[in-house]
């Protein structure tokens, strides 16, 4: 009896062994390989797989994307600058067969093809390009090593350069080019800085000149304007003032010009006209007495050539002894 109960056990054990070994749970994101007496059966997953455990052998496979850190490689570039970089891989596999049966150890096999296919790559570049143009060759390396890792059945999604360090001299060299550059754009900004600020002074003078002078012939304008304005009021106001008023005015700006306290002669219109008129007769006196003395004079030599000519007549008779002149002689 307690044989047959031990024996029980040990079948009920085993079917429960047997049941652990057969059942497998993948999860979504895991694929099962499957090998029956070593041949490959195909993919099973995802969710719970039954196998025989005595003929079946599996193969885990994660569809997940993976990523590979390159560790710093050292290669030469075109223009035979020695530099150090590292660099990420990102994966996926797309064939979990194809990832098994290809390749015995992705990981391994994918550093040492990524550490050739830089040194590839670098070559064909010159330093300035390396490190200008990172993202070219970024996709310069992923498109090589995708093409190595597709017959793997795992695909390159992206490579990421981390890292670049150049020799200390070229990075010393790199470093005064850098600062010789910002120096440079430095004095370029400040003297576009200059010019546009003199530009703009220059501008605001202008306009400042401008607007004065258009102020100034606006004002002008305003002035006349009102002296105009002022002068016709004058006119139309003294149009209607009587002669009275006007020498009443007149009297009163004598009076206040003779209360000045300053030295001055002041000589009414009236006068200067009473003394223009004194003047006029007194040259018509001068005029009228200085034509008398003309005629006279006139007078006087008329009778003193008369007198010559009876003398010379006399003088005559007595050189012919009293005879009268003849006729014709």
């Amino acid at each position: 009896m307690i044989a047959v109960i031990i024996a029980l056990a040990v079948i009920i054990v085993a079917v429960f062994a047997t049941a652990a070994a057969a059942i497998r749970i993948v999860r979504e994101y895991q694929r099962v390989v499957l090998f029956r007496l070593g041949r490959s059966s195909g993919v099973r997953g995802p969710g719970l797989v039954v196998i025989n455990p005595i003929t079946d052998r599996i193969t885990m496979v994660d569809l997940r994307e993976q990523f590979l850190e390159v560790p710093h490689q050292v290669a030469i570039t075109a223009d035979n600058a020695s530099i150090a970089i590292d660099f990420i891989i990102f994966t996926k596999v797309f064939d979990p067969v194809m990832s098994v049966l290809a390749v015995n150890d992705f990981r391994g096999a994918a550093l040492k093809v990524a550490a050739t296919t830089l040194r590839a790559v670098v070559g064909d570049m010159s330093l300035d390009e390396v490190l200008s143009k990172r993202e070219e060759m970024n996709n310069t390396l992923r498109f090589k090593l995708d093409d190595v890792t597709e017959r793997w059945g795992v695909k390159v999604t992206n490579v990421e350069v981390r890292e670049i360090n150049p020799p200390p001299g070229v990075l010393e060299a790199m470093t005064r080019q850098m600062s010789a550059e910002r120096t440079r754009r430095a004095v370029v900004t400040e003297a576009e800085g200059t010019k546009q600020a003199a530009i703009t002074v220059a501008e605001g003078q202008k306009q400042s000149a401008i607007l004065a002078a258009e102020g100034d012939r606006q004002a002008a304008i305003v002035q006349a304007e009102g002296y105009a304005s002022a002068l016709a009021q004058i006119y139309q106001a003294a149009r209607g003032l009587d002669p009275n008023t006007m020498t009443l005015q007149y009297l009163d700006a004598l009076k206040k010009l003779g209360a000045s306290p300053a030295t001055k002669f002041v000589v009414p219109l009236e006068l200067s006209q009473l003394l223009g008129g004194m003047a006029g007769s007194i040259n018509h006196s001068f005029a009228n007495g200085a034509a008398g003395s003309a005629n006279s004079d006139s007078a006087n030599s008329d009778t003193g050539g008369t007198l010559a000519t009876n003398g010379a007549e006399a003088h005559a008779i007595e050189a012919g002894d009293g005879a009268p002149p003849q006729e014709g002689a």
